[in-house]
């Protein structure tokens, strides 16, 4: 019998994931991995957040209602170096991270990907929605899941094919969220309409700049809001609390909207520009994996998004070396971010992606 190891986050999705595997006759052990721990915050805003400490008792009860074992796992180091002192890391060099990408790939892709090796599992299994197929080359593809509004094959892009041949996301296939809660209440899961987390984590409340002075202990220094000539505008608060694109909450009026259009660190400047400043035709991404071969031979016809809740956009992508590709798009793009993730797509397959450099 093949054995697998159920990534349990306490919500309803990876808690009907566990449920599907045994039902395929699966032997199965849940988990849940113990990354972050603030309890004032955490139990505060239980239910927003993945990580609380509801959501332990909640994975729990799922695993002892299905009568299988439920393991905590405590990842909290690796979760400090590799999630959130990345989060740190990217914004005070003036990019934009992605703390879930992270997350996904070096904390349940990774380490506990190896865990499970380790106990003998075949199989890590996840409540992500999308699709994993083997194609006929014998090579594992990645796909967009049958609901489009719950596809999260953009924070997937990384897998490996060693990861993609030991991995199942059974939720893939169903079109709608309600088939999933049907099956919960089928089970009479304690979590059958708990909501989806939406927060960061370990910034439940969303002030990402007090959490990296309290986390850093620094304080960032105010310096020179710029126009895209140079010219001094104002002064900013700290380089770190401001993002590409951002209008709102710049505490400054200079009679017509203005954007961040730009950041230096060196310089510590920000600078400012209208919206139609925001718009760029290219990108290139380093740190760069491709799914359904090892490298793009030439220039290929592809779609791509630059950020989660983006549509696809039309463009040519093309490989410049081992680890950088330059992606050039049919139509200008706002507000392309360093840090972010670029994500390429040939219909419903997942090409692969990189980082925005």
């Amino acid at each position: 019998m093949s054995k697998a190891m159920i990534a349990m986050s306490g919500g309803v999705d990876s808690s009907v994931s566990a449920a599907l595997m045994l039902e395929q006759g699966y032997d199965c052990m849940g988990v849940t991995m113990k990354l972050y721990a603030r309890p004032e915050d955490l139990e505060s805003e239980s239910g927003k957040t993945c990580c609380s400490l509801d959501d332990v008792e909640d994975a729990r009860a799922v695993a002892h209602r299905l009568g299988m074992p439920h393991y905590v796992f405590n990842f909290q180091n690796d979760f400090s170096e590799q999630v959130i002192d990345r989060f740190v890391e990217v914004y005070e060099k003036g990019a934009t991270p992605n703390p879930c990408i992270d997350c996904n790939r070096y904390l349940k892709f990774d380490r506990l990907y190896q865990r499970a090796i380790t106990l003998g599992c075949d199989t890590i299994v996840t409540g992500h929605y999308a699709r994993i197929e083997q194609a006929e080359n014998g090579r594992y593809l990645l796909k967009k899941a049958r609901n489009p509004a719950k596809d999260q094959s953009y924070v997937l892009y990384f897998l490996t094919q060693e990861q993609l041949a030991h991995t199942c996301f059974p939720l893939g296939v169903y079109e709608s969220k309600d088939e999933i809660r049907r099956i919960a209440e089928k089970y009479g899961f304690v979590n059958a309409h708990k909501g989806d987390s939406q927060d960061i984590c370990f910034v439940p409340d969303g002030d990402y700049v007090r959490f990296i002075e309290q986390y850093t202990g620094k304080q960032y220094p105010c310096g020179n809001y710029c126009d895209l000539q140079g010219n001094v505008l104002g002064q900013h608060k700290g380089v770190i609390g401001y993002t590409i694109g951002q209008r709102k909450g710049l505490g400054i009026a200079l009679g017509k909207p203005m954007y961040v259009c730009g950041k230096c660190v060196d310089t510590n400047t920000v600078y400012l520009g209208e919206n139609e400043d925001l718009f760029s035709d290219t990108l290139t991404a380093h740190h760069i994996n491709l799914i359904p071969f090892d490298r793009l031979e030439q220039p290929m016809r592809l779609a791509a998004k630059i950020r989660y809740n983006q549509k696809e956009q039309p463009a040519t992508v093309e490989q410049i070396d081992a680890d950088t590709l330059k992606i050039t798009f049919d139509m200008p793009q706002r507000a392309i971010a360093k840090g972010q993730a670029v994500v390429l797509y040939d219909g419903d397959t997942v090409v692969g992606g990189g980082t925005i450099a």
